[in-house]
């Protein structure tokens, strides 16, 4: 819950006023006095950076390498000489929220001050401010573009490569910028979807000023055509975040009739539920998630963003776990939306990126040794004849050996000398076609016989692998810039059931993602639950970042 807001008497009201009116003289005296010659203050500056590194504050000395990068080696000119440009940096600050950041962890009141001495100490004096206010620009700027964290220190199966800004282009944009506002529009993550969410995060802060939304009072079940008081209540819940709902119906009617049916389904569609407008417990307990905790996961999906390639290619896929969907992206333009099966919550799908470097069809399926011996071990002592009618093969020196030859009781999980693979066919656990990243994890995209799971809303069902709805309509788009390669060719090819590897002619980029939240094409919110606990723990170490625990 918010705090309430902070009343001042009117001593104290008169008392920030007569400060306020202090600091804006200062500041207009600071321009006055600092807006001179240039060299004098790049001296002054180039002194204090040649000094001993204890005599600057912290916040310059963990930025000196980068301030004597710009100021001295580049020649940068001096960003912050008049009030405007230290009002600007203070304002951002002080709206960093907006960004999905904590206003509280930038000193912004030290700043203030700062800036009311700038113009009374000479060269030296606005030298320092000028640092002071680039070592904080920087932390800002840092935060904003790569992140608060480095990923792999969040959780170990978040596989980004640690990003840098480059602080020196940093200050030349902010030098060149009119003004704050611009900066950070050309600063900020240029993923489109970091933008949508900003939009998101600024809407739900509106609702969370407004008082947040009404609680649904917890009832069995309520079909469509029923009368039930908490009806009501669905409705005043639904319109905060349905403007198809506004003015639609009765808002006191009790009955919950088709109106009100079809904001419960699409309801339940942005939340990842089943869509069958029934209003049952998982629905109002979806309801009822306060919005301060959707603004966190807001705020936690943005900061993971940053985390991800600046360029994800201008033609890639990307596949979100959470969200059990893979998007295939060309020239730009978003041209396929698949549903996906991701890794079980003991078995997950790690966060990367890497390049798709050729298709297989017919493919092997190479048993991996952890699911060999807990999960076909005992299926083989118990009746091989019926996984060698599954496909499935020993491979011994090189070669595929009947299972029925094979006396399985000798063996265990430390003494396991076979490898095991299923030949192509119908019931081969990758399907028809495979997708080949190679990667440390062994994870590929593939097809599957298990076609059904593809219809439920959860689908955390895979050994850590992402199962593909529509395989082959993915390997046909895939293989498109490579002449030869049409649908009536793939089909012959699935028809012999023969091994056939297709090297693309350019590797295609492929992002593994997380995101619990996004909007959708169709410009809807969709919020989804945290499978492998992964938000969790981001959100507690940014709680840590904020109180300095």
């Amino acid at each position: 819950m918010p705090f309430p807001p902070v009343r001042f008497g009117r001593g104290l009201c008169f008392q920030l006023a007569l400060a306020a009116i202090i600091v804006q003289a200062s500041w207009a005296a600071s321009a006055q006095s600092i807006d001179a010659p240039r060299s004098p203050l790049a001296d002054a500056i180039g002194q204090l950076l040649s000094g001993e590194a204890k005599s600057l504050p912290l916040p310059v000395r963990q930025e000196q390498a980068a301030l004597q990068s710009y100021y001295v080696d580049a020649g940068g000119r001096p960003i912050w000489r008049t009030p405007v440009r230290m009002r600007g940096l203070v304002s951002a600050l002080r709206a960093a929220d907006q960004e999905g950041l904590e206003p509280s962890v930038y000193p912004t009141a030290h700043l203030v001050r700062l800036a009311g001495i700038a113009g009374f100490g000479g060269y030296e004096s606005a030298a320092q401010v000028e640092l002071y206010f680039s070592a904080i620009f920087l932390r800002f700027a840092r935060d904003m573009k790569v992140g608060r964290f480095l990923p792999t220190k969040i959780d170990p199966n978040l596989y980004w490569q640690k990003k840098e800004i480059d602080p020196v282009r940093a200050l030349e944009l902010m030098a060149e910028a009119p003004d704050m506002q611009s900066f950070i529009t050309q600063w900020q993550p240029g993923i489109l979807d970091y933008a949508k969410l900003k939009s998101v995060l600024a809407a739900y802060r509106d609702v969370e000023a407004a008082g947040g939304w009404p609680a649904v009072p917890h009832v069995d079940v309520i079909k469509p055509g029923e009368e039930n008081p908490a009806v009501v209540a669905v409705h005043a819940r639904l319109e905060l975040t349905d403007e198809q709902l506004h003015g639609a119906r009765d808002r006191e009617s009790p009955v919950y009739d088709d109106v009100l049916v079809g904001a419960v389904k699409r309801f339940q569609h942005q939340h990842g539920l089943e869509a069958d407008g029934v209003i049952g417990k998982r629905t109002i307990f979806a309801m009822n998630i306060p919005v301060a905790d959707r603004i966190q996961q807001i705020i936690v999906t943005m900061e993971r963003w940053r985390w991800m390639p600046e360029d994800l290619g201008p033609s890639h896929i990307r596949v979100n776990i959470a969200g059990y969907e893979l998007r295939r992206v060309r020239n730009g333009q978003l041209e396929e939306l698949m549903r996906v099966v991701v890794g079980k919550p003991y078995h997950q799908t790690p966060v990367f990126s890497d390049e798709i470097e050729h298709l297989e069809f017919n493919p092997y399926w190479n048993v991996p040794y952890s699911i060999a011996v807990n999960e076909e071990l005992p299926k083989l002592k118990t009746n091989p004849a019926a996984r060698a009618a599954r496909g499935f093969e020993a491979v011994v020196d090189g070669r595929g050996v009947s299972l029925t030859s094979i006396n399985w009781s000798t063996m265990s999980r430390s003494n396991f000398p076979v490898r095991l693979r299923q030949k192509p066919g119908p019931d081969n656990a990758l399907g028809r076609v495979k997708f080949m990243f190679p990667n440390q994890f062994n994870v590929d995209m593939h097809d599957t016989p298990a076609r059904s799971l593809f219809g439920r809303a959860e689908r955390a069902f895979s050994h850590g692998c992402i199962r593909l709805a529509r395989p082959i309509d993915l390997a046909e788009q895939v293989l498109a810039e490579i002449p030869g390669w049409d649908r009536s060719r793939i089909d012959a090819v699935l028809n012999s059931q023969e091994r056939t590897v297709v090297r693309l002619s350019s590797k295609l980029p492929v992002h593994l993602t997380y995101a619990t939240v996004w909007v959708a094409p169709d410009g809807s919110v969709q919020f989804r639950p945290d499978i492998y606990n992964r938000d969790a723990k981001l959100e507690k170490a940014l709680l840590g970042r904020h109180t300095g625990s």
